[in-house]
């Protein structure tokens, strides 16, 4: 517990001020989270994380997550898809050149990483670049609703949400964390004006967004699962990956852009 609280307090005195500062030092920070990321699935599937492959897909996750402002001075035939497709085709290459040592499947593998890892990513960016309120508001959901899923769950829980992929979470714990991240949530977004949206807008997207931060944790949850491991890498000692850390975020981000708040 102890080593947990301590990488806790470490992490949030890099993180926050990087959040506070915004520019370019949260651009680098994404950028920096996204690879990272990406080399967890690589560990997880047992890739090398010095291969050309793995070389590949940190470009690829790279081209995703950049700022879109990043691309305006290039020729419009040269967008970040365009940049992101000949990643893809140079790993599908990759195919010929090994004789299928790194099949095609590899490839999938990747580009789909790239894509899960690096749009989350890029929003991430997106929020902290509307305002510090928005990043903060979908950062507040992502917390609450984890830390009253687990306070709730230990004291109330007995109905298991997930067992086949995340045994200790149960349906009580889910139910209160939303709740609280819901009222909380709302508050935050209204005083704020995140998104200029009525009351009840307010409380339905932060329910929703609530509950699409548990999905994307299951999901974490289900990949790990498949790969056999408890943590997705041990970057944060007591915490696990990256992913770990941002799994729910990485769902949560991309649904405030399709309300159009991002």
């Amino acid at each position: 517990m102890k080593q947990r609280v301590l990488t806790a307090i470490i992490a949030l005195i890099i993180f926050i001020p990087i959040v506070l500062i915004g520019g370019i030092f949260i651009d680098i920070a994404a950028l920096l989270l996204g690879i990272v990321a990406v080399s967890e699935i690589l560990v997880m599937k047992k890739k090398l994380v010095v291969s050309p492959e793995a070389m590949l897909s940190f470009l690829g996750v790279s081209i995703v997550i950049a700022p879109d402002q990043w691309y305006a001075h290039l020729p419009s035939f040269l967008s970040s898809q365009f940049l992101f497709y000949l990643v893809v085709m140079l790993l599908l290459l990759r195919n010929v050149f090994t004789k299928n040592r790194f099949s095609f499947d590899d490839t999938g593998v990747m580009t789909l990483s790239m894509l899960y890892v690096g749009v989350g990513f890029h929003y991430f960016v997106s929020a902290r670049s509307d305002s510090i309120a928005t990043l903060f508001y979908a950062l507040f959901i992502v917390w609450l609703t984890d830390s009253g899923a687990y306070i709730f769950g230990k004291k109330l829980g007995k109905h298991k949400l997930a067992p086949h992929v995340s045994p200790n979470k149960t349906w009580e714990g889910s139910i209160c964390g939303s709740l609280i991240a819901t009222v909380i949530g709302t508050v935050w977004m209204l005083i704020y004006n995140i998104g200029n949206v009525s009351i009840l807008s307010a409380i339905l997207i932060t329910l929703l967004l609530s509950i699409v931060g548990q999905l994307g944790d299951l999901v974490e949850s289900s990949l790990k699962r498949f790969y056999r491991v408890k943590d997705s890498g041990k970057i944060l000692p007591g915490h696990g990956g990256i992913l770990d850390r941002f799994d729910s975020l990485l769902f949560v981000l991309p649904i405030l852009h399709l309300f159009g708040i991002i």
